[in-house]
């Protein structure tokens, strides 16, 4: 009974999904009609077309996304909207190329369709989530899972699952739909007997293999049929020529993008500076960058022109303020921070100057933080062959995944991933994270 229940209650989620996504390109189109229309008539060629003679162009999509099995797969909002993106990019190419070259192209307005799936890359995710906040309200939709395996990623794992209700999962120990099987610290024939276990009691088995710090959604699987072996070809990927000329061309073009507005900003921060404290509005600091060569790193000024003599007096009433230094790499309560420089440190905007290292080539937009030189030896000699051998960042993960409760090791550990793993799409999410981050602390002040 409880396995028909479950089996129902995940077709109706799958059939509701769907629907809801073929009704929201619905309602791109006729709104993308309506302004095509309405707004850029004068521009273009009168449209003497009706919205119904697009409507394969859902279809279409529809059937890519299924084959990115957006429904079947309960992936987080990020990974969702990912195989969102590339399905709508799929249909995009698929749907120009067949107008382009063949006779359509008279009878199909390009920038309507433009139009429509602007407002689709928008409008489809953000649906999305709202339809998945008010299906898991229920617990109907809701899939028990039981987290498998002898190490700390057991608590880390299943607090995601606990905080990320958009996977739609709860935690169970016994009437389990979905085991995810964790392989750190078990040995290789107790996790065979596991899967053996957990294969019997549901088709549903998830494994976090051996080697959990690398992304296997980049690698490529090698097949060697005739020994019945199959091998995993990975890559430091920010080490490749060739994402590094990704990376640094659509950064580029961002950081353009962002200039106009940065200027913008650039003069309200000077006048609120220098109303709040006596001293110059920028401050640079010798930081390792590329190859661990020194290089200057601009921030605004955040302390008091005094700050070292304000430091000294209040370490000697607040010793344990070293020790927490020692572990974390700054202080509780810093007394030469500024009023303005707090909220400047806590919304990140105290690195913005950081721009003008991006444009003169020292920095990344996105990376690993620039350490500081007495740091180099802390780092370790084999994270420093790794870490040092990628331009630093502005922002990166470090800045998005808790950072002020991160010890300096956990600040390393992060670092390396992202350059083991890195991708554009990952640029992408700690872009749009940081952009929250920054809104939300101000919203908070």
């Amino acid at each position: 009974m409880m396995k028909n229940r479950w089996a129902v209650a995940n077709s109706i989620y799958i059939i509701v999904l769907f629907l809801s996504d073929l009704f929201v390109m619905f309602l791109s189109l006729k709104l993308a009609f309506y302004i095509r229309v309405n707004f850029f008539a004068d521009f273009f060629p009168t449209l003497n077309t009706s919205a119904h003679k697009y409507y394969w162009i859902l279809f279409l999509t529809s059937i890519i996304f299924l084959f990115e099995k957006i429904y079947f797969t309960r992936y987080d909002f990020w990974s969702d909207t990912k195989r969102i993106f590339k399905g709508l990019f799929i249909s995009f190419v698929f749907v120009f190329t067949v107008i382009t070259l063949t006779k359509m192209s008279q009878e199909y307005s390009r920038a309507f369709i433009i139009i429509f799936y602007l407002l689709a890359i928008f409008l489809i995710p953000t649906s999305k989530r709202i339809l998945k906040r008010i299906l898991f309200k229920f617990n109907f939709f809701r899939i028990n899972v039981k987290v498998v395996g002898n190490s700390d990623l057991v608590d880390e794992l299943e607090n995601e699952l606990k905080d990320n209700w958009y996977f739609g999962y709860n935690l169970c120990k016994k009437k389990f739909k979905m085991v995810i099987l964790i392989s750190k610290n078990l040995e290789v024939e107790q996790f065979k007997r596991l899967i053996k276990i957990y294969s019997k009691k549901t088709r549903n088995v998830y494994i976090i293999p051996y080697v959990y710090h690398l992304d296997f959604t980049h690698a490529d699987i090698v097949d060697y049929f005739n020994v019945r072996l199959s091998t995993i070809h990975l890559e430091n990927r920010l080490l490749s020529y060739k994402n590094i000329f990704i990376k640094v061309f659509f950064e580029k073009i961002l950081v353009l993008c962002i200039l106009p507005f940065g200027l913008m900003l650039h003069l309200f921060m000077i006048i609120l500076i220098k109303k709040d404290s006596e001293g110059k509005v920028l401050f640079k600091q010798k930081r390792l960058g590329l190859k661990g060569e020194k290089f200057s790193c601009y921030k605004y000024r955040t302390m008091y022109e005094n700050g070292d003599e304000i430091l000294k007096e209040y370490l000697s009433k607040h010793p344990n303020e070293v020790e927490y230094y020692e572990k974390y790499h700054k202080y509780q309560n810093d007394p030469r921070i500024t009023k303005i420089g707090k909220i400047l440190r806590a919304t990140s905007l105290d690195e913005f100057p950081q721009f003008f290292n991006v444009l003169r080539g020292d920095m990344n937009l996105m990376g690993p933080r620039p350490y500081m030189i007495s740091e180099k030896e802390k780092i370790g000699k084999y994270n420093q062959d790794i870490i040092l051998d990628v331009k630093p960042g502005i922002t990166g993960l470090w800045q998005v995944s808790g950072r002020n409760n991160l010890t300096f090791d956990e600040r390393v550990q992060l670092d390396k991933w992202y350059i083991n793993n890195w991708s554009l799409w990952m640029d992408f999410v700690i872009f749009m994270k940081t952009i929250h981050v920054v809104f939300s602390k101000i919203g908070a002040k």
